[in-house]
């Protein structure tokens, strides 16, 4: 099936409140092109580099979603376009975020990610840290970050028990948090990125809104 067979197959899968974001990390601008032809707009990468390269050849209405873990140096690259950063994992990062977005003169949104899976591999705070970051008086002096919502990644794992209790957790903090932060210019908890090709539906059904979806739009991934 083409990009775009694929996209309508999976958007008339998803629920009306869930965004899709199309993961396009090692695809070619032809393909992105294809997607954005059948009317997808939200498209996530997770190398700053190669994201930088793609919205400066791409149509300017693409929404550059940041998915990858995000090294503090190369923040700057991407900040004066990218629309969310999904995988904020420390207070050092979010502060770098916030540094560069005030020289860009814009309030960049985030999502802090929470370490759900039984692999060490996955980057993330736990519970506690991302508590503390959202009460921390540096986070409330920061003027140029918006923390929209929490992010995770379930274990690699053919155990839909596993991956299922891992984002119930996510999707528990999530609702903790929403109902104990009223919405101010720093924080809007609306987002709940969870899911990605292999267990978005799993997803859906524990909660989540954003799903990141890339193999099943796009093919197998080229890393040559």
């Amino acid at each position: 099936m083409s990009v775009q067979e694929n996209l309508t197959h999976i958007k008339k899968e998803l629920p009306k409140n869930v965004t899709l974001v199309a993961v396009s990390k090692t695809k070619p601008n032809e393909a992105i092109l294809e997607a954005y032809e059948a009317g997808q707009r939200v498209f996530g990468e997770n190398k700053i580099q190669e994201m930088t390269d793609k919205w400066e050849a791409l149509p300017k209405d693409i929404e550059w979603h940041m998915i990858g873990h995000v090294q503090r140096n190369k923040v700057k690259y991407m900040a004066p376009f990218v629309s969310l950063i999904h995988g904020v994992d420390s207070l050092k990062l979010l502060k770098e975020i916030n540094k560069q977005a005030k020289k860009n003169d814009r309030i960049i949104s985030c999502l802090l990610q929470m370490h759900i899976a039984k692999e060490s591999t996955k980057f993330g705070m736990d519970e506690t840290e991302i508590k503390s970051l959202i009460s921390s008086e540096e986070f409330k002096q920061m003027e140029n970050v918006k923390v929209i919502g929490l992010m995770g990644m379930a274990t690699f794992t053919e155990n839909e028990a596993q991956i299922k209790e891992e984002f119930s957790t996510l999707a528990s903090l999530f609702n903790l948090l929403k109902e104990s932060n009223p919405t101010t210019e720093k924080i809007d908890l609306q987002v709940l990125s969870m899911g990605m090709s292999g267990d978005y539906k799993i997803a859906i059904k524990s909660g989540s809104n954003m799903v990141r979806i890339g193999s099943s739009i796009f093919g197998a991934r080229n890393y040559s």
